[in-house]
Protein backbone atom coordinates (compact mmCIF):
# COMPACT_ATOMS: atom_id res chain seq x y z
CA UNK A 1 0.00 0.00 0.00
CA UNK A 2 1.31 3.53 -1.20
CA UNK A 3 1.14 6.13 1.93
CA UNK A 4 3.26 9.31 1.40
CA UNK A 5 3.01 12.75 1.36
CA UNK A 6 3.25 15.04 -1.73
CA UNK A 7 2.33 18.82 -1.10
CA UNK A 8 0.29 19.85 -3.92
CA UNK A 9 1.90 23.28 -4.40
CA UNK A 10 4.40 21.22 -5.88
CA UNK A 11 2.37 20.24 -8.22
CA UNK A 12 0.93 23.93 -9.31
CA UNK A 13 4.55 24.97 -9.37
CA UNK A 14 5.60 22.53 -11.97
CA UNK A 15 2.07 23.46 -13.81
CA UNK A 16 3.21 27.20 -13.12
CA UNK A 17 6.74 27.02 -15.52
CA UNK A 18 4.92 24.84 -17.89
CA UNK A 19 2.41 27.76 -18.62
CA UNK A 20 4.97 30.32 -18.59
CA UNK A 21 6.35 28.57 -21.40
CA UNK A 22 3.17 28.20 -22.72
CA UNK A 23 2.48 32.02 -22.79
CA UNK A 24 5.64 33.00 -24.73
CA UNK A 25 5.17 30.91 -27.13
CA UNK A 26 1.56 32.22 -28.07
CA UNK A 27 2.61 35.79 -27.08
CA UNK A 28 5.87 35.21 -29.66
CA UNK A 29 2.85 34.12 -32.16
CA UNK A 30 0.27 37.06 -33.64
CA UNK A 31 -2.32 33.70 -34.95
CA UNK A 32 -1.73 31.96 -31.00
CA UNK A 33 -2.52 35.52 -29.81
CA UNK A 34 -5.59 35.98 -31.53
CA UNK A 35 -6.68 32.50 -30.87
CA UNK A 36 -6.25 33.28 -27.19
CA UNK A 37 -8.41 36.29 -27.13
CA UNK A 38 -11.52 34.42 -29.00
CA UNK A 39 -10.85 31.96 -26.49
CA UNK A 40 -11.35 34.12 -23.28
CA UNK A 41 -15.04 34.55 -23.29
CA UNK A 42 -15.47 30.83 -23.94
CA UNK A 43 -13.00 30.19 -20.85
CA UNK A 44 -15.31 31.96 -18.64
CA UNK A 45 -18.23 30.69 -19.17
CA UNK A 46 -16.93 27.36 -19.54
CA UNK A 47 -15.74 27.73 -15.97
CA UNK A 48 -18.44 29.77 -14.25
CA UNK A 49 -21.49 27.26 -15.01
CA UNK A 50 -19.31 24.24 -14.51
CA UNK A 51 -18.66 25.29 -11.19
CA UNK A 52 -22.11 26.90 -10.42
CA UNK A 53 -23.67 23.23 -11.42
CA UNK A 54 -21.84 22.23 -9.14
CA UNK A 55 -23.13 24.25 -6.59
CA UNK A 56 -26.78 24.02 -7.75
CA UNK A 57 -26.75 20.68 -7.34
CA UNK A 58 -25.11 20.21 -4.23
CA UNK A 59 -27.34 22.80 -2.91
CA UNK A 60 -30.77 20.93 -4.24
CA UNK A 61 -29.62 17.86 -2.60
CA UNK A 62 -29.72 19.65 0.91
CA UNK A 63 -26.31 20.85 1.53
CA UNK A 64 -25.82 24.52 1.69
CA UNK A 65 -22.20 25.10 1.82
CA UNK A 66 -21.52 26.42 -1.37
CA UNK A 67 -24.36 28.80 -0.42
CA UNK A 68 -23.40 29.91 2.28
CA UNK A 69 -19.96 30.36 0.76
CA UNK A 70 -20.97 32.59 -2.22
CA UNK A 71 -20.39 29.81 -4.79
CA UNK A 72 -24.17 29.20 -6.20
CA UNK A 73 -23.51 32.43 -8.55
CA UNK A 74 -22.99 32.91 -12.47
CA UNK A 75 -20.33 36.15 -10.95
CA UNK A 76 -17.29 34.20 -12.95
CA UNK A 77 -15.05 35.65 -9.88
CA UNK A 78 -16.53 33.60 -7.66
CA UNK A 79 -15.33 30.39 -10.01
CA UNK A 80 -12.18 31.17 -11.40
CA UNK A 81 -9.11 29.44 -10.29
CA UNK A 82 -5.71 31.10 -11.44
CA UNK A 83 -3.74 28.11 -13.22
CA UNK A 84 -6.50 26.23 -14.41
CA UNK A 85 -8.02 29.19 -16.20
CA UNK A 86 -5.35 30.01 -17.78
CA UNK A 87 -4.32 26.34 -18.46
CA UNK A 88 -7.90 26.36 -20.05
CA UNK A 89 -7.05 29.25 -22.34
CA UNK A 90 -3.67 28.10 -23.39
CA UNK A 91 -3.83 24.31 -23.61
CA UNK A 92 -7.96 24.09 -23.99
CA UNK A 93 -8.13 22.28 -20.81
CA UNK A 94 -8.16 23.05 -17.35
CA UNK A 95 -10.44 23.51 -13.83
CA UNK A 96 -12.02 26.51 -11.98
CA UNK A 97 -12.50 26.59 -8.18
CA UNK A 98 -13.30 23.68 -6.58
CA UNK A 99 -17.29 23.87 -5.15
CA UNK A 100 -16.75 22.84 -1.45
CA UNK A 101 -19.82 20.00 -0.18
CA UNK A 102 -20.41 18.34 2.97
CA UNK A 103 -22.34 14.94 1.66
CA UNK A 104 -23.34 14.30 5.36
CA UNK A 105 -26.03 17.33 4.89
CA UNK A 106 -27.38 15.51 1.79
CA UNK A 107 -30.97 13.98 1.61
CA UNK A 108 -31.21 10.68 2.59
CA UNK A 109 -33.41 9.92 -0.45
CA UNK A 110 -29.81 8.56 -1.81
CA UNK A 111 -26.60 7.46 -0.46
CA UNK A 112 -23.66 10.09 0.17
CA UNK A 113 -21.44 8.55 -2.60
CA UNK A 114 -23.87 9.12 -5.17
CA UNK A 115 -24.74 12.39 -4.10
CA UNK A 116 -21.56 13.03 -4.49
CA UNK A 117 -21.07 11.08 -8.08
CA UNK A 118 -24.42 13.43 -8.72
CA UNK A 119 -23.03 16.31 -7.91
CA UNK A 120 -19.55 16.21 -9.56
CA UNK A 121 -21.10 15.16 -13.25
CA UNK A 122 -23.64 18.29 -13.46
CA UNK A 123 -20.23 20.67 -14.09
CA UNK A 124 -19.85 18.07 -17.22
CA UNK A 125 -22.94 17.67 -18.01
CA UNK A 126 -23.66 21.49 -17.97
CA UNK A 127 -20.44 21.81 -20.30
CA UNK A 128 -21.69 19.76 -22.86
CA UNK A 129 -25.53 21.25 -22.38
CA UNK A 130 -23.60 24.60 -22.75
CA UNK A 131 -21.85 23.11 -26.52
CA UNK A 132 -25.24 22.07 -27.36
CA UNK A 133 -26.74 25.39 -27.07
CA UNK A 134 -23.73 27.65 -29.05
CA UNK A 135 -23.57 24.98 -31.80
CA UNK A 136 -27.37 25.68 -32.23
CA UNK A 137 -26.90 29.37 -32.11
CA UNK A 138 -23.79 28.83 -34.80
CA UNK A 139 -25.67 27.06 -36.77
CA UNK A 140 -28.62 29.67 -36.71
CA UNK A 141 -26.86 32.31 -37.87
CA UNK A 142 -25.15 30.46 -40.57
CA UNK A 143 -28.78 29.41 -42.00
CA UNK A 144 -30.16 32.93 -41.43
CA UNK A 145 -27.36 35.98 -41.81
CA UNK A 146 -26.69 37.29 -44.96
CA UNK A 147 -23.64 36.68 -46.79
CA UNK A 148 -22.51 40.24 -46.50
CA UNK A 149 -22.46 39.48 -42.66
CA UNK A 150 -21.28 36.28 -42.78
CA UNK A 151 -18.13 37.33 -45.37
CA UNK A 152 -17.24 40.19 -43.39
CA UNK A 153 -14.27 40.55 -40.43
CA UNK A 154 -17.15 41.20 -37.76
CA UNK A 155 -18.80 38.26 -38.84
CA UNK A 156 -15.89 35.85 -38.84
CA UNK A 157 -14.75 37.08 -35.12
CA UNK A 158 -18.50 36.37 -33.60
CA UNK A 159 -18.21 32.22 -35.28
CA UNK A 160 -15.01 32.37 -33.72
CA UNK A 161 -16.38 33.11 -30.73
CA UNK A 162 -19.37 31.29 -30.75
CA UNK A 163 -16.92 28.45 -31.94
CA UNK A 164 -14.11 28.56 -29.66
CA UNK A 165 -17.01 28.20 -26.61
CA UNK A 166 -18.58 24.92 -28.14
CA UNK A 167 -14.80 23.62 -28.40
CA UNK A 168 -13.67 24.60 -24.91
CA UNK A 169 -17.13 23.64 -23.35
CA UNK A 170 -16.54 20.07 -24.88
CA UNK A 171 -12.89 19.95 -23.57
CA UNK A 172 -13.64 21.40 -20.47
CA UNK A 173 -16.32 18.54 -19.84
CA UNK A 174 -14.37 15.41 -21.42
CA UNK A 175 -11.08 16.72 -19.53
CA UNK A 176 -13.16 16.57 -15.93
CA UNK A 177 -13.97 13.29 -16.51
CA UNK A 178 -10.86 11.55 -16.02
CA UNK A 179 -11.72 9.47 -13.66
CA UNK A 180 -8.10 10.61 -11.54
CA UNK A 181 -8.54 12.94 -8.56
CA UNK A 182 -9.15 15.91 -8.54
CA UNK A 183 -11.22 16.03 -11.45
CA UNK A 184 -15.08 14.96 -11.21
CA UNK A 185 -14.60 11.66 -12.93
CA UNK A 186 -12.64 10.35 -9.82
CA UNK A 187 -15.99 11.05 -7.83
CA UNK A 188 -18.62 9.85 -10.76
CA UNK A 189 -16.89 6.05 -11.07
CA UNK A 190 -16.75 5.79 -7.12
CA UNK A 191 -20.25 4.18 -6.66
CA UNK A 192 -19.14 1.84 -9.64
CA UNK A 193 -15.82 0.41 -8.06
CA UNK A 194 -15.84 -3.04 -6.11
CA UNK A 195 -14.72 -1.98 -2.37
CA UNK A 196 -11.11 -2.50 -2.21
CA UNK A 197 -10.64 -0.69 -5.65
CA UNK A 198 -12.68 1.93 -3.34
CA UNK A 199 -10.24 1.89 -0.76
CA UNK A 200 -7.27 2.06 -3.28
CA UNK A 201 -8.78 4.82 -4.62
CA UNK A 202 -9.47 7.16 -1.48
CA UNK A 203 -6.11 6.10 0.47
CA UNK A 204 -3.79 7.00 -1.94
CA UNK A 205 -5.37 9.71 -3.45
CA UNK A 206 -2.10 11.46 -3.78
CA UNK A 207 -0.31 9.27 -6.44
CA UNK A 208 -3.54 9.83 -8.64
CA UNK A 209 -2.25 13.69 -8.30
CA UNK A 210 1.02 12.91 -9.44
CA UNK A 211 -0.22 10.33 -12.47
CA UNK A 212 -2.32 13.85 -13.70
CA UNK A 213 0.95 15.66 -13.72
CA UNK A 214 3.12 12.87 -15.75
CA UNK A 215 -0.23 12.40 -18.44
CA UNK A 216 0.49 16.56 -18.36
CA UNK A 217 3.70 16.87 -18.91
CA UNK A 218 4.03 14.04 -21.10
CA UNK A 219 1.22 15.31 -23.16
CA UNK A 220 -0.23 12.11 -22.99
CA UNK A 221 -3.77 13.95 -21.95
CA UNK A 222 -4.01 15.22 -25.18
CA UNK A 223 -4.11 11.88 -27.01
CA UNK A 224 -6.75 11.12 -24.34
CA UNK A 225 -8.53 14.07 -24.63
CA UNK A 226 -8.30 14.90 -28.48
CA UNK A 227 -10.21 11.99 -29.88
CA UNK A 228 -13.04 12.18 -27.40
CA UNK A 229 -12.93 15.56 -28.32
CA UNK A 230 -13.16 15.40 -32.04
CA UNK A 231 -16.06 12.87 -31.61
CA UNK A 232 -18.18 15.16 -29.53
CA UNK A 233 -17.54 17.44 -31.93
CA UNK A 234 -18.83 15.66 -34.81
CA UNK A 235 -21.95 14.66 -32.67
CA UNK A 236 -22.91 18.16 -31.47
CA UNK A 237 -22.40 19.82 -34.76
CA UNK A 238 -24.56 17.20 -36.81
CA UNK A 239 -27.32 17.39 -34.07
CA UNK A 240 -27.14 21.50 -34.76
CA UNK A 241 -27.06 21.67 -38.66
CA UNK A 242 -29.85 19.36 -38.54
CA UNK A 243 -32.39 21.37 -36.68
CA UNK A 244 -31.35 23.93 -39.00
CA UNK A 245 -31.84 21.63 -41.71
CA UNK A 246 -27.95 22.41 -42.71
CA UNK A 247 -27.72 18.56 -43.23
Amino acid sequence: MFNFSFDKRTIYIILGIMLLALVIQYTANPGMLYSLLISAPGVLIAITFHEFAHAFVADRLGDDTARREGRLSLNPLDHLDPIGTVLLLFAGFGWGKPVHVNPRNYTRKMSMEKGEALVSIAGPVMNFILAIIFAIVYYGIVKLASLSFLDSEMGGIVLDLIGATVSINIGLGLFNLIPLPPLDGSKVIMPFLPYKAKSFFINNEQIFYIVFVVLWITNLTSYIITPGINLVTGWISNLAAAIWGLL
